[in-house]
């Protein structure tokens, strides 16, 4: 397995801890390598990986290391449905995943890197955690959105690096707990219009624009 994807697998899951993005066992994390990809081993401490907390996996098999996460399937299916993306991070922070577990919608319409990293959210109904019905359900939304709401269960974010991930994930996060403090201090949000962010998405050069299929 590739040591610098390694390493900054271990550094993201430390971050996810750090940043209050993940806890206990919970939530998986991945990284494409070549035809396959490297992901965080079952059971693992996202905080305290080590060089051994991996496993490689390529075609629904896993190919080295320890026995991978028991959601690998889910990571798989959207690293084959889009190639562009190079990191799957999955966990269950506590605001994201109260936006899941309920019927509040997440506005991204509220300063500059939530129009873009939440440009696109969609929700996957429940199905079992590592089941391979949750591993499609997910596959069949991967074209839709880098941001995935697993109702009753957490959150994905996927993107071009692991830094992009990261980003996002931490963006989900902040928007999702401005969201539900507005609504518990009866605070009157003053998201941008429509237009705007249209405008923003397209016209400002702030990243490259995403082609949604």
């Amino acid at each position: 397995m590739n040591k610098q994807i390694l390493k900054e697998l271990q550094m993201t899951g430390k971050f996810m801890m750090d940043k209050d993005l993940a806890w206990g066992t919970a939530g998986n994390i991945s990284a494409r390598q070549g035809n396959g990809y490297i992901i965080s081993a079952t059971g693992t401490y996202l905080g305290e990986l080590d060089m051994d907390s991996f496993s490689l996996c390529e075609d629904g098999s896993q190919i080295a290391g320890e026995k991978p996460s028991k959601e690998y399937l889910m990571h798989e299916g959207i690293y084959e449905e889009r190639p562009e993306i190079n990191a799957v991070l999955h966990a269950s922070p506590f605001y994201s995943t109260l936006i899941a577990n309920s019927d509040l919608s997440l506005p991204s319409n509220y300063f500059v890197e939530s129009m873009y990293y939440l440009e696109r959210v969609v929700r996957v109904p429940f199905y079992h955690p590592g089941s391979k019905e949750l591993a499609q359900a997910v596959k069949e939304r991967a074209k839709d959105s880098n941001v995935f709401l697993l109702e009753n269960h957490g959150i994905i974010v996927c993107d071009t690096s692991l830094k992009e991930a990261r980003t996002a994930l931490q963006t989900l996060e902040y928007t999702a707990r401005m969201h539900v403090t507005a609504l518990e201090k009866n605070i009157n949000m003053n998201g941008l219009s429509e237009e705007t962010v249209y405008d923003f998405l397209h016209h400002s050069g702030y990243k490259p624009l995403r082609k949604w299929q």
